[in-house]
């Protein structure tokens, strides 16, 4: 049988390859003849994906409550991937599969598209979100959510590696405390007992610290510690700095990153506000989130006046954050 040139080709290209690495292209040719075909419930694990939904309750709706989560942690880290690629410069793979390793300075083009990756995730998180406010029963959320306690969306270690991948750590510290950090001469194990969220996880009453962000900062800590200051110096404003003065110009770069603050600081949390304000708001008797945070104040963009970039923000736009969001969607203005 004639083997045809494109065949011929590959089958160097293999040879050459596997002879780099000390191996035999013959057995790994064996091996593909072996080998099963894929298919698509094996490739993407599906039996193993329909059984992590493992229910507390009889109630229907908290499988909807289970799943959105899970698909919410899918997206954060697919947004991880972007912003790790970010960070190293990007990977230059070259036509015949060789790894040329790392980029010595980072590709603004390249730059611009993994952020807008990262926006159209949080953007389909939001849209999508209705699924949370609108598409469950309030009566069943407010039976079966007793029976995850602690347990509590704010213990998601993803969300927090975004951010600290996303900025410079001195916009995480809480409010009260981000003057004292504001020429950012700080440490980040000094500003990390200051982090934003974690007076959002205090106990509206006592005023002390909820089993739930005892729960995270048992498990999570050290290690989110150790990722803060690995990202101290490659997050997103800092490869952003180290564009050119011409890049960090473009209209369309600075437009995508004011869009990524928006979307992480503004949209996705007031979504969460909404949804609160749904199932939690009483009237005059606010109840509890499931982790006992202070959703009324931890949520809402005007008290926390979290922004990743606010350089490329005006004064009055830092003054009004998050407002025009709250008149539209949750006053209904």
């Amino acid at each position: 049988m004639e083997i045809k040139p494109e065949v011929l080709e590959r089958l160097q290209k293999l040879e050459a390859k596997y002879g780099s690495l000390g191996q035999d292209l013959v057995s790994y040719l064996d091996g593909l003849l072996m080998s099963n075909t894929t298919t698509y419930w094996d490739y993407i694990r599906l039996d193993t994906l329909l059984s992590l939904q493992q229910p507390k309750t009889d109630f229907p709706d908290e499988e909807i409550f289970i799943m959105y989560h899970q698909i919410t942690e899918l997206y954060f880290k697919l947004s991880l991937n972007e912003l790790r690629q970010i960070s190293q410069n990007g990977k230059d793979m070259s036509r015949d599969g060789k790894d040329d390793g790392w980029k010595e300075s980072l590709d603004v083009d390249f730059f611009t598209a993994r952020v807008t990756r990262v926006n159209r995730y949080f953007e389909a998180l939001t849209f999508s979100f209705g699924i949370m406010v609108d598409g469950m029963e309030p009566e069943q959320f407010l039976k079966y959510r007793m029976a995850l306690l602690p347990a509590s969306g704010f213990q998601s270690a993803q969300y927090r590696m975004i951010e600290m991948c996303c900025t410079e750590f001195k916009n995480l510290v809480h409010r009260d405390k981000r003057a004292e950090y504001a020429n950012g001469e700080a440490k980040v194990s000094e500003m990390f007992e200051h982090t934003y969220w974690k007076q959002g996880a205090i106990e509206m009453e006592s005023g002390q610290k909820t089993l739930t962000l005892k729960q995270f900062e048992e498990k999570y800590e050290g290690d989110l510690l150790v990722f803060a200051q690995d990202f101290a110096d490659c997050n997103l404003w800092k490869k952003y700095q180290e564009l050119s003065e011409q890049d960090q110009k473009k209209s369309e770069l600075i437009e995508t990153l004011r869009q990524l603050d928006v979307n992480v600081n503004v949209n996705w949390p007031l979504v969460h506000y909404k949804s609160a304000v749904r199932y939690l708001n009483k009237g005059n008797d606010d109840t509890p989130a499931t982790g006992g945070t202070n959703w009324q104040k931890y949520l809402p963009p005007r008290f926390q006046k979290r922004i990743f970039y606010p350089e490329l923000w005006t004064a009055d736009e830092i003054e009004n954050w998050g407002r025009g969001w709250v008149e539209k969607h949750v006053l209904n203005n």
